[in-house]
């Protein structure tokens, strides 16, 4: 699928959404069909409905929730990608753009817009990537640009050593899920997720696991309750 820049009413772009919560996904799809130059096609829970909804909704671009039941957001947007490399992927979070922004462009996608913007914010991103530019908060662009000058690097905040999957079983983690509960959602050995745990203690300077569950719970609420972080937050 070619991607077109000319969408209207008649001939709207079609939006995949894939998100959990179905509040969230029936308002988005609200304000997007309202923006009449826009379609939403389909809604997805998670990532396996994602895909399997790729080829009966022939999406111009997919909105990603970062934080999904069945898995991360950033792994979501790399397995479209795969699938659909063409495909434009904008991800929506209510997490602080400053921790998961670098990690969803390194993973092919073309943006990041925070749920806490205006609703007019979100459809102005969408429309933006779909003519194949790249969306970001002024503060978060700022820190690229930054970044690209100085060479320095954009998040000093002890998780940015983390691997995305280190991040992802973090999370779990903080959600008080068990190794066999988050290898069952990752479709991991119980044994890999002992070795990543491992090497999120190492990473992260803590001795050991009951540390981690407090780093963990800890990190999980202050995302949940400061969505808007500091960069060094």
């Amino acid at each position: 699928m070619e991607l077109s820049t000319e969408f209207t009413s008649s001939h709207p772009a079609r939006v995949l959404l894939v998100d959990d919560h179905p509040i969230v996904r029936e308002g988005l799809t609200c304000l997007i069909n309202a923006a009449g130059d826009l379609l939403g096609c389909g809604q997805a829970a998670g990532g396996d409905d994602a895909l399997r909804m790729l080829s009966d909704c022939d999406p111009h671009i997919a909105v990603v929730d970062i934080s999904l039941a069945d898995r991360n957001g950033v792994a979501v947007i790399r397995e479209l990608l795969a699938v659909r490399p063409k495909l434009p992927c904008l991800a929506l979070s209510m997490y602080d753009e400053s921790m998961y922004a670098m990690r969803v462009l390194r993973a092919g996608g073309r943006g990041y817009v925070m749920k806490q913007e205006v609703p007019k914010k979100i459809v102005v991103a969408i429309r933006k990537v779909l003519t194949g530019q790249v969306y970001l908060s002024d503060a978060m662009a700022t820190q690229l640009v930054d970044h690209v000058v100085t060479l320095a690097p954009t998040n000093s905040h002890p998780t940015s050593e983390l691997s995305d999957r280190e991040l992802e079983i973090l999370t779990l983690l903080g959600r008080t899920l068990s190794t066999r509960q988050i290898g069952e959602r990752l479709y991991i050995s119980h044994k890999t997720v002992e070795a990543h745990r491992e090497r999120i203690k190492e990473k992260l300077h803590l001795n050991n696991g009951a540390e981690l569950l407090r780093y963990a719970v800890q990190y999980t609420l202050d995302r949940a309750q400061s969505p808007v972080l500091a960069a060094n937050g």
